[in-house]
């Protein structure tokens, strides 16, 4: 299912505060050595992150789903110069990829890497986060959701990418849709937060935690 019309797509990209030229080389070369470049969160939702963070004075982040670190990076350049980031993953290629951004700018140094099941990961992290970005294996994505709202701050934000799945949350029928919709319909339920779920790329849901 198409969820934006592709001109209408091209015309917000067109529109939107262009990258840097590192973020632009991140995306050259995911494109050239990967078969799933579409993973990678791109121009739009990258300004999107950076806005959040700046808006909300963030300066310690959780990102779960690194894939070649485009996000990351993005995060790390709107954040002060005391702001870090943790960000989780399994793919050591993927992980190749990223640290070879990471060293070439001079945010890189705000960024760690954790490797390995972000279901294991989170629960060792012992510190409170001012926003969360989750884009890693759907099928987790309410655990994911459990694990984090205690590690995130009263005012926090978290945002959930690829949160319409193609449109397959309207009838899920896979894996990877029903935990998509679970966790969506747990969100809009959950008292302790307001969100927006927005039909920007592949759905991105905006979740500000307002009490514990």
């Amino acid at each position: 299912m198409e969820l934006v019309n592709k001109d209408i797509e091209q015309y917000a990209y067109d529109h939107t505060t262009q990258e840097s030229e590192l973020l632009k080389n991140v995306v050259k070369a995911t494109n050239e050595r990967l078969e799933y470049s579409q993973m990678l969160s791109g121009r739009v939702e990258g300004r999107l992150l950076q806005m959040l963070i700046r808006l909300s004075h963030a300066k310690k982040i959780l990102e779960i789903g690194m894939f070649t670190g485009y996000s990351a990076l993005s995060m790390a350049e709107a954040l002060p110069d005391d702001g870090r980031i943790i960000t989780c993953d399994t793919n050591d290629r993927y992980r190749k990829i990223a640290e070879e951004f990471f060293t070439k700018s001079p945010h890189g140094g705000k960024i760690t890497i954790k490797m390995g099941p972000a279901l294991e990961t989170i629960p060792k992290l012992h510190e409170v986060f001012d926003l969360v970005f989750m884009d890693a294996d759907k099928g987790n994505y309410p655990e994911y959701y459990e694990l984090i709202m205690p590690k995130l701050k009263v005012g926090g934000i978290l945002i959930v990418d690829n949160a319409l799945w193609s449109g397959t949350v309207l009838q899920p029928t896979d894996h990877k849709a029903k935990a998509i919709d679970q966790l969506n319909k747990k969100i809009a339920k959950d008292a302790r937060v307001q969100n927006i779920l927005l039909t920007v790329r592949d759905g991105i849901h905006i979740v500000q935690k307002l009490s514990v």
